[in-house]
């Protein structure tokens, strides 16, 4: 999470630079588009070859496109390269969360998500404001260098793990081969809808916010995810507990009204002091929605799916955050006018998410 992070908050100055200032929302939308299409992959693979293959595959892509960004100077080449970055988020997550779901039990699923949510947040959060600070104190080649290097770790940690897929096979290209099937698991699409409706929002955070701290005169724009960070890990672990014993849903109603008050305030924000509180609300939305999202998601999934079931997930989350970064950037439009404009449409999808989950508390209490 750090690895790949650790360079967003410089890319849009870095692709101005190289006079691709309408290009702004594929940074993130080219990204997350690679890693929506490898999802299917990643999920069939996680199940069939094995959680740790599948987790090794995506931090050996980070740690080769560190090295190629100084390399590729040009518009089109920089956008090539993140499409090929994508498919570091595209298997790394799935194969974790399914290892993560096969060691822990049903009664501290929520838990166990919000752990792991912590050690994604902090790369999340904290990868931005130290890949800011290398790129300010030494260069933009050495901030690519410093995210390839993190990308290695990752894959060291990984030695020494035991395999927790029964059954694994050996990879054969015939597994590369996917069918509809194979795409979505049906029995977790209504964590994915949320998950799609809350992560729009996140998209256009990763877009504009950039440009927001650079107008508003904060110099690391990573700062803001330094925010999120310090109001979302400890959120986490009590969120995760809290959905363990209230209920997925009923958690995750606090957490879509918390992130609904944050992009609002987002859209306010004229001065640094507004802008962190924003950052603070949001992050604590983060930290309820993420692992109650990923634990709802465990217990609707089969057993024997586990990969499939994390991936539809993912898909869901990918799909969001391209479109919340493609049209948080067109809705903005480098106006620094629109800003407020940007961020209310990611209301109005957190919104949406909301008045699905109380009628899905309404059916279910209905039933009973």
């Amino acid at each position: 999470m750090a690895s790949f992070n650790m360079i967003i908050p410089e890319l849009p100055s870095y692709l101005d630079a190289m006079g691709g200032e309408d290009y702004k929302g594929l940074i993130i939308g080219l990204f997350a588009s690679t890693a929506l299409i490898s999802r299917p992959f990643s999920g069939r693979l996680a199940d069939t070859i094995g959680r740790i293959p599948v987790m090794i595959i995506g931090p050996l892509v980070c740690v080769t496109l560190g090295l190629l960004y100084p390399a590729f100077t040009t518009i089109w080449g920089f956008l090539f390269l993140r499409i090929l970055h994508g498919f570091s988020t595209g298997f790394k997550p799935t194969g974790t969360t399914a290892y993560l779901a096969d060691i822990v039990s049903s009664k501290n699923r929520g838990e166990a998500m919000g752990i792991l949510g912590v050690a994604g947040s902090i790369g999340m959060a904290a990868g931005p404001a130290i890949g800011s600070y290398i790129a300010m104190e030494f260069s933009l080649n050495a901030m690519f260098y410093a995210s390839s290097f993190t990308a290695l770790l990752s894959v060291l940690v990984l030695f020494g793990m035991k395999e927790t897929l029964q059954d694994k096979v050996k990879f054969k290209p015939s597994l590369l081969l996917i069918h509809p099937k194979d795409v979505v698991e049906p029995r977790v699409i209504q964590p994915s809808i949320i998950m799609f409706l809350s992560v729009y929002a996140f998209g256009t955070v990763l877009t504009v916010t950039p440009d927001l701290s650079d107008h508003l005169g904060i110099g690391n724009r990573g700062l803001f995810f330094t925010a999120t960070l310090l109001a979302s890990v400890v959120t986490r672990l009590f969120a995760g507990k809290a959905s363990d014993r209230f209920g997925r849903e009923k958690i995750m109603m606090i957490g879509m009204t918390l992130l609904i008050a944050s992009t609002i305030l987002l859209g306010f924000s004229d001065t640094p002091q507004l802008f962190y509180m924003s950052a603070a609300i949001y992050g604590i939305a983060a930290g309820i929605n993420s692992p109650t999202l990923f634990a709802w998601t465990v217990d609707l999934a089969d057993e024997l799916n586990r990969g499939k079931g994390m991936s539809t997930m993912f898909i869901a989350l990918e799909l969001g955050v391209i479109l919340g970064s493609i049209f948080g950037a067109e809705i903005y439009d480098n106006d620094v006018t629109r800003f407020k404009y940007a961020f209310w449409f990611s209301s109005f999808m957190a919104t949406v998410g909301l008045s699905y989950l109380i009628r899905l508390l309404a059916l279910k209490k209905k039933e009973k």
